[in-house]
This record gives C-alpha cells, sequence and structure tokens, in this order.
C-alpha cells in the first residue's frame, strides 16, 4: 500500500507537543506489554498504532468465550487459539511501522529480570495480584518504569511508577501504595466487571507510555489514579516513598505463587483427562460452584451451589458416589473439595484441576 510513516502518522506529528521529534521518539522506543486480556490487548493495539517501534507481547492464556464481552481484538472464531498470537497478528495488519514479537508463556520469579531488561517501558496488563508485584518488584531492581493498571468491579486504577527523576531517585512503585500483597481480593470472575472500564483504563495506560516517551505533559508519579465509572468521577491519591522496604529481599524471600495453587493436594484432584474418562457414570455427581452461574461449561453438571452460598453443614453427600467440584480455574473448587474431605474423609470427592478453562 502507498503511504509513509509522515501520513499514517499526521494528526498526531500536528500536535506541537509531540512533533515529528516525539513521534520518533516513540518509534524508537521498546515497550514490553505483560498480559494480554482486557487491559493488555486495547494496550498493545493503541500502542502500536501510535508509533511504538517494538513491542513484545507476554500472556500464557488462550482465548475463551467469557473473554469476548470485553476483550474485543479478539473474535468467535478465536476462542482456545492463543490471545499473543491473535493479538500480533492484528498488530501487524494495522500498524506497518511497529515491530511486534511474543512469548506465549506466563512470566515467573525465574524469568522476569531477564525479560524486562531490554525494554523501555514495561506496562502491566495481568489480572493477578501475585504477578503484578513480582512485575512491579523486578521493574525497581532493573530501574524500569512502569506503567500500571488493575480493575475491581466498576473501578480502575492506574499509575506510573518507578520513573527516574531530577533528583537521581526513582518514584513511587505499587509497594509504596500497597506494601503487602492482599490475599482477601477476588478476581474479575469471582467480583465481575463491566466492559467500558476496561477500555477506560487500558487507555489512560497507554496515554502514560505515550507522555512518558515523548517527554510530554504531567505523568501519573507519586500518586495513584482511581477512576469509577458508576459515578464517572476521578480521584488521585499521593503516594510517598517507604524508604523502608528493600525490594531486593523483598524479591529474593518471595515466590510470587498464588498459595491457593502452591498447596493443592494431588490426592483431591482431577485431570480434565481422568474426567473425561468417567464421564457418563451414573455414580458419577458434578457439581459447579462458580459463583456466576450463567457461564457455559462443556460438559453436563448435576448441581450448581455458588461458591459464596456454599454451606458445610447443608451438604448431605451419598457415598456410593463419586463427586467432582468444578469452577473456572479450579481454585474455588478446591476450596469446596476440601471442606467436604475434612468433614467426610471416607467420600470419594475430587477438584477438577486448572478449572473449566483447561478442560
Amino acid at each position: 500500500m502507498d503511504f509513509n510513516k509522515e501520513s499514517y502518522f499526521q494528526r498526531q506529528t500536528t500536535l506541537s507537543e509531540i512533533g515529528l521529534a516525539g513521534q520518533e521518539l516513540l518509534q524508537k522506543a521498546k515497550v514490553l506489554v505483560i498480559g494480554c486480556g482486557g487491559l493488555g490487548s486495547p494496550i498493545a493495539i493503541y500502542l502500536a498504532t501510535s508509533g511504538v517501534g517494538e513491542l513484545h507481547l507476554v500472556d500464557f492464556d488462550t482465548v475463551s468465550v467469557s473473554n469476548l464481552h470485553r476483550q474485543v481484538f479478539f473474535r468467535v472464531r478465536d476462542i482456545h487459539q492463543p490471545k499473543v498470537e491473535i493479538l500480533a497478528k492484528e498488530i501487524e495488519k494495522r500498524a506497518p511501522f511497529t515491530k511486534v514479537s511474543f512469548t506465549n508463556k506466563s512470566v515467573n520469579k525465574n524469568s522476569i529480570l531477564e525479560l524486562i531488561s531490554s525494554y523501555d517501558v514495561v506496562v502491566d496488563g495481568t489480572d493477578n495480584l501475585q504477578i503484578k508485584y513480582l512485575i512491579n518488584d523486578a521493574c525497581v531492581l532493573k530501574n524500569k518504569p512502569l506503567v500500571y493498571g488493575s480493575l475491581y468491579k466498576f473501578d480502575g486504577y492506574v499509575a506510573t511508577f518507578n520513573v527516574l527523576n531530577g533528583d537521581g531517585d526513582y518514584t513511587c512503585n505499587l509497594r509504596d501504595a500497597f506494601p503487602e500483597i492482599a490475599t482477601d481480593i477476588p478476581n474479575c470472575e469471582e467480583a465481575g466487571t463491566l466492559n467500558p472500564i476496561v477500555g477506560i483504563i487500558a487507555l489512560l495506560q497507554v496515554n502514560e507510555v505515550i507522555k512518558l516517551i515523548t517527554k510530554t505533559g504531567k505523568l501519573l508519579v507519586n500518586q495513584l489514579l482511581i477512576y469509577n465509572a458508576l459515578e464517572n468521577s476521578q480521584l488521585k491519591i499521593k503516594l510517598k516513598k517507604n524508604k523502608a522496604l528493600i525490594i531486593s529481599t523483598i524479591f529474593r524471600d518471595s515466590n510470587y505463587l498464588d498459595a491457593h495453587c502452591t498447596t493443592q493436594d494431588s490426592a483431591l484432584l482431577i485431570s480434565s483427562s481422568k474426567l473425561k474418562e468417567k464421564m457418563g457414570d451414573e455414580k458419577l455427581e458434578i457439581i459447579s460452584v462458580m459463583n456466576n452461574l450463567q457461564i457455559s461449561i462443556p460438559f453436563e453438571v448435576h448441581k450448581k451451589i455458588p461458591h459464596k452460598k456454599f454451606d458445610i453443614e447443608s451438604f448431605f453427600p451419598d457415598f456410593d458416589k463419586t463427586y467432582v467440584i468444578v469452577c473456572t480455574k479450579g481454585i474455588t473448587s478446591y476450596d469446596v473439595t476440601l471442606k467436604i474431605k475434612n468433614k467426610y474423609p471416607d467420600l470419594a470427592v475430587f477438584s477438577l484441576y486448572e478449572g473449566i478453562e483447561k478442560y
């Protein structure tokens, strides 16, 4: 197709605050986007079409039906396909001046430092608190600016962390806002989410990245922006550097793994393949404990008891049956399985390992 950079980015370079110089800074920038779901997918597309020269996408997941209502760059025909692969193809269609690559794996403590080392800016598009702190701590250790975003129901949170300031120090990071990893905050599956807030927060993150690279405007440093979709309100909370925190020590002593996932007893788990073998057995009873009863399940279930309403004292099993408890990711189902097994040690009860997402 016959067009060049000048015509492609004309509307953007017309802005005196950006201009050709700012556009050239974008073209030279290397940005890492970790998480390619509700936040990460629009972040990646908009950064590419804004002119970021090199993008690397990281996500281990595949597209599921429940993603489609808010992850709008994925289509029905993309279900079960790797998110990073689909997203990279979409970027190639839209952004001829961006080099895009991807890693179809989850990040972990062993890989994160090397992963972020060659990028100018890191963007957090994940929905896992443990991984958010892992990304944050790694960016502090590697002196990388981090554009942070997160969601909870109708609220969204945005900040730009760990930016080198004029006096040679770095601005606040995630642990200055929330020193400890909370263990009682439900994920999007349990709490729910509305699709406009996802797009709003993602684009606020894009805005921060562009300002950071082009050195334009005022960044959300040393503060946390909270946007509420119901009230259409914004609140900025000032952050103060906690010099008592030694991130290198925290990084060394932390495994950044979800406690629910690391302590599951294999004797209480059933794999997808084993469950498929048991399908049709009259003595098999499958119970869904997903809080959202409308989520599609790829097999017939016999009972639906939302996790938040499950009462072990009201559960009276048939000891001639084998019970399999299922949920989306295999976390809440394991919790219920453990409660049942503790009350009825002789009962055959199992949790579907990794949930229906991996079935």
